[in-house]
């Protein structure tokens, strides 16, 4: 019999149905059994009843461990007294696929909490709650949406290389590696590629794609590798174009994932998902120093200058939603000695850069620019920061043969399901996380 996901059953009331699944608990009662049969979209209790003819089904359902994988065929019922959905599954037959070992190394259930590194090395049992299956769900939809509004406003999809010969961030945090006798790096983002578009004439690019930092981080923010979310867009004039696009972009997404999903996070994850309003509030670096020293806060010694520590971060977030009620705000005008040599610099200001960051709820999220597209300048720039131009002549190149000006910004993933889903790391929205000391599963 064809196989019915536990989301469908309640149309198959008065019908035999065959559900597959993890045994999710097993009841034994003096007079009947009750298995509690869980799938990617849902749980549905299985009833039998204890008899001399159903004495070797009892005795198997008596053996079945949790988290076994298990088939059933049975005749859907109607039952108010159940709370799941008011109806249940008498069963008719039973297959066991994969019986589970007896003690689980973490509780599936979710009843008792086990430690990030515990779940993170029992990471394929983790994933079967309900809970984690919707937080990719979301990302589905997430990407899903991304790809949409992108599509509809004249972009490609690129995918670019993740074997590098010269780092595109910068010599620090690089991964290298032997290539045919030659030193390669991991990709630290895909930026030297998107810009080689806009000199090719692709106009509108983006990707969602791995990236590699040899970042030993230990922050709930922070991973090796991860997912980054990238667009590069030509003739801009500025790069609040950049940020007015990714306004738009991120409504949609959060439009998109109310509609869908709302429900279950707030259920779930006790969040609601709020369709920001436009245009989000603004401030310059400058601007948002001073608000801090108003708030009398101390950055860290780690933190450069001119730039805002992760606390700092949040007390900006909080102060974007007391100020304008909102739950994002842009930080705009880095200085140039903190940001890359290809951000353009301004005109009349060439100490800061046309830069941004995003900030939502309590962390950066996004951090974009209008890129420096004459190859003089950008040679200059490079100098000044003590990169070899022999060592990037490859991306000088792409500026030679004229190259309209351009802007984008990168975008994290995991950050923006952690801070939609209010989780503490983002550790909880990735499928496997990969940081300094964890390399496996």
């Amino acid at each position: 019999m064809q196989r019915t996901l536990i989301k469908e059953v309640r149309e198959k009331i008065g019908h035999s149905v065959t559900v597959k699944g993890f045994v999710h608990v097993v009841r034994n009662q003096k007079a009947v059994q009750f298995i509690l049969l869980r799938d990617h979209t849902g749980i549905i209790q299985i009833v039998v009843e204890r008899s001399k003819v159903n004495s070797a089904v009892n005795d198997l359902i008596s053996t079945l461990n949790r988290e076994s994988a298990i088939e059933v065929t049975g005749l859907v019922v109607s039952n108010p007294a159940i709370k799941l959905a008011q109806i249940e599954i008498q069963l008719e037959t039973i297959k066991v696929v994969s019986l589970s070992d007896p003690i689980l190394p973490i509780d599936t259930s979710g009843k008792t909490e086990s430690d990030t590194d515990k779940r993170l090395d029992w990471r394929f049992l983790d994933l079967r709650s309900h809970e984690n299956q919707l937080i990719f769900q979301i990302q589905t939809t997430v990407e899903w949406a991304m790809r949409d509004f992108w599509l509809s406003n004249g972009f490609m999809e690129i995918n670019t290389p993740k074997l590098m010969g010269s780092p595109s961030e910068g010599g620090a945090e690089l991964f290298t590696l032997d290539y045919f006798g030659q030193t390669a790096s991991l990709a630290q983002s895909p930026q030297f590629y998107k810009q080689m578009a806009m000199a090719s004439g692709m106009d509108r690019v983006f990707e969602i794609g791995p990236v590699f930092r040899a970042d030993p981080s230990f922050t709930p923010r922070h991973a090796t590798e991860f997912t980054s979310v990238d667009m590069e867009m030509s003739w801009i004039e500025s790069h609040y174009e950049v940020m007015e696009f990714e306004e738009l972009w991120l409504q949609h997404i959060l439009k998109t994932v109310k509609e869908k999903h709302g429900k279950e996070i707030i259920e779930f994850f006790g969040v609601e998902v709020i369709e920001p309003t436009l245009p989000f509030p603004k401030i310059t670096m400058q601007d948002a120093q001073e608000i801090l020293a108003n708030m009398g806060y101390i950055p860290s010694d780690a933190t450069k200058k001119g730039d805002i520590d992760p606390q700092g971060e949040r007390l900006l977030c909080e102060y974007a939603q007391e100020k304008y009620g909102h739950e994002f705000i842009f930080i705009t005008d880095y200085p140039e000695d903190i940001r890359p040599f290809y951000h353009m610099r301004q005109s009349n200001k060439p100490e800061l850069t046309k830069s941004f960051d995003l900030l939502w709820k309590w962390m950066e999220i996004t951090t974009g620019a209008q890129r420096e597209h004459r190859y003089d300048v950008l040679v200059e720039q490079a100098k000044e920061k003590g990169i070899k131009q022999k060592t990037i002549q490859f991306y000088l190149d792409f500026f030679r043969f004229g190259c309209p000006p351009h802007g984008g910004f990168g975008f994290g993933l995991a950050r923006l399901l952690a801070a939609m889903l209010n989780r503490k790391s983002i550790k909880d929205v990735v499928f496997l996380h990969r940081g300094p000391n964890r390399l496996i599963p």
